[in-house]
């Protein structure tokens, strides 16, 4: 008999890190990956997909140690080219990692559908695991500033996540549906978890799409969630910024509060074991482990932490 899916909602580097460790734990063919692409974006004319690729390569043993994104060992010279014709230059995308683009971007012109155009990919890479994108309709995310409208990787990389934050707005949401699998994978899932990612821009769009946020809420005792916020910062990205230009408190339990209508159990470092009880206060079960994933046994150890939550058989 087939194994019931381990579902789990992912960003970019945090989720990709963690699923790493989760996919050497429990049998990789068992996670189904519902990924974030509010982050895609047009790049050169190439179709990007940002969070998608990083924990492709991740599991498929590609990604860059360092940066976290990009292939390992990858070279610039196409980049460093263009911007000797003048051309943009202030998104990196390295020469093998072009090839990803290219391939998707051909692909989705013949009329191949995004989550059918990353199985291709993310099978050629030797992923194991099934990463879905979150809907094939096009969802962009747009960061709301005092300098007005931003799509998000303008905000991101080419202004490096400086600007003020008043609010996040996902274009074409409300249109999307699902990608095929993902609603009938939360519902037959044996357990799901919300991975260490950014609550606004990684996770958001996921939510925001119609059908998932209500999905997950009827699994609520199985669903555990992840702080990407440690002693008031974030590991990785510009989660604790964000929270704070939105009036919000930089913590783990405000990121609790976000998403105490659907999940269960949450996750949060000892560095913040004080606000267990500001947690459990949402009707939330506390689970206190160390989240900071310095290596491959860190990122092994916090998937047992989450394995054991949820008692998984591991």
């Amino acid at each position: 008999m087939k194994p019931r899916p381990i579902v789990a909602l992912a960003g970019g580097v945090g989720a990709a890190r963690f699923l790493d460790g989760l996919a050497r734990v429990l049998p990789p063919e068992q996670l189904f990956i519902i990924g974030n692409t509010g982050d895609d974006a047009e790049i050169h004319g190439l179709h990007v997909s940002p969070d998608l690729d990083t924990v492709m390569y991740t599991l498929g043993g590609l990604a860059n140690p360092d940066r976290g994104w990009g292939i390992r060992g990858d070279t610039f010279r196409c980049l460093e080219a263009l911007g000797r014709l003048g051309g943009e230059t202030w998104f990196q995308l390295g020469d093998r990692d072009l090839a990803t683009h290219l391939y998707r971007t051909e692909r989705l012109r013949q009329g191949g559908a995004l989550s059918q155009v990353t199985a291709e990919i993310a099978a050629a890479l030797g992923v194991r695991s099934l990463i879905v994108p979150m809907s094939d309709h096009p969802v962009r995310t747009w960061v709301c500033t005092a300098s007005g409208e931003l799509e998000f990787q303008t905000y991101f990389v080419k202004r490096r996540a400086r600007d003020t934050v008043a609010g996040i707005r996902f274009q074409g949401a409300d249109e999307a549906a699902p990608a095929p699998g993902v609603i009938e994978a939360i519902g037959q899932a044996e357990a799901i978890i919300v991975c260490p990612s950014n609550p606004f821009i990684s996770i958001g769009p996921i939510l925001a799409v119609p059908g998932i946020r209500d999905a997950l809420r009827q699994k609520r005792e199985r669903i555990a969630a992840i702080s990407p916020i440690v002693g008031g910062r974030a590991l990785k990205g510009p989660a604790a910024h964000m929270m704070k230009s939105m009036k919000m408190q930089s913590s783990a339990a405000a990121v609790a509060q976000l998403y105490a209508d659907f999940a269960g159990v949450f996750i949060l470092d000892e560095l913040d074991h004080k606000q267990a009880d500001q947690v459990e206060a949402l009707d939330l079960r506390a689970v206190i482990t160390n989240t900071i994933m310095s290596g491959m046994r860190e990122r092994k150890s916090l998937a047992r932490a989450v394995v054991s939550a949820l008692e998984l058989a591991a």
